[in-house]
């Protein structure tokens, strides 16, 4: 046994519990009392818009049925283009992403004229689409866009000419050509940006070229195919939103 650590005892039982109920009393809050000036996202615009959609789906394989399509909308460009130096005209929106979507089908391993058995396989496509639209600001208007400038100075500068044809007291009064003066301007302009509030798919799927395989056994009412005409409806509700001071009214 090592002489320098003698063995661990335990010198007693934990005791204690709940306590009483301790007594409290309220502090008062200390607040602002001018109204401030914030930087918050202001809403511009909600709008819902309309996509159509007309596509081609092929499967790696043939398939008999269609068990099931999983959708997700994914937005991957809300881009509101704006004209600085546009008097009037609608100020235009472009949406651009894709539909993610699983496909769930089910194939053919062995088959008689009572029946078809086989895997469930899945496929996952991306489905593009893009639109521009008009917007109409039914909340705040945007923040006014402000142009980088550019603009040059010159100083006078008297200078004596030599030469023939002039005079000892002719002078050249001019700018100065041996240097170059600029003031330039940037501006960094809040960006609009947008949220994505529902998407909703109305989808028409249709199997193209479906027949039944020569000499195999299936059922009467069965066939195999590889693609998949989609017609969809997607409505898109879209939130503008762009970072702004708002000045909050006193308390």
């Amino acid at each position: 046994m090592d002489r320098c650590c003698p063995p661990f005892k335990p010198s007693g039982i934990v005791t204690g519990g709940t306590q009483c109920e301790c007594p409290s009393t309220t502090v008062p809050i200390v607040g602002i009392t001018t109204g401030p000036t914030v930087k918050i996202p202001v809403v511009l615009a909600e709008l819902q818009l309309q996509i159509n959609l007309d596509s081609t789906i092929t499967l790696p394989e043939p398939a008999l049925e269609i068990k099931d399509i999983k959708k997700r909308v994914k937005v991957t460009q809300c881009l509101l283009l704006q004209d600085p130096f546009a008097v009037s005209g609608p100020i235009m929106l472009s949406v651009k992403g894709f539909i993610r979507k699983n496909i769930d089908y089910s194939t053919r391993l062995c088959s008689n004229k009572e029946g078809v058995c086989g895997d469930i396989r899945h496929c996952t496509v991306d489905v593009p689409f893009k639109c521009m639209t008009a917007v109409v600001f039914n909340g705040s208007s945007p923040a006014s866009l402000l142009a980088n400038t550019t603009n040059e100075f010159t100083f006078f500068r008297k200078q004596p000419l030599h030469g023939p044809g002039f005079a000892e007291k002719d002078h050249l009064l001019s700018s100065d050509l041996s240097e170059f003066n600029q003031v330039s301007q940037e501006f960094f302009n809040e960006l609009p940006f947008c949220e994505l509030i529902s998407a909703r798919i109305v989808e028409y799927d249709e199997f193209l070229n479906r027949k039944r395989p020569c000499g195999v056994n299936l059922p009467f009412e069965e066939g195999e195919f590889r693609q998949v005409e989609e017609k969809a409806v997607l409505q898109l509700v879209l939130k503008i939103l762009q970072n702004q001071q708002v000045l909050l009214p006193i308390p």
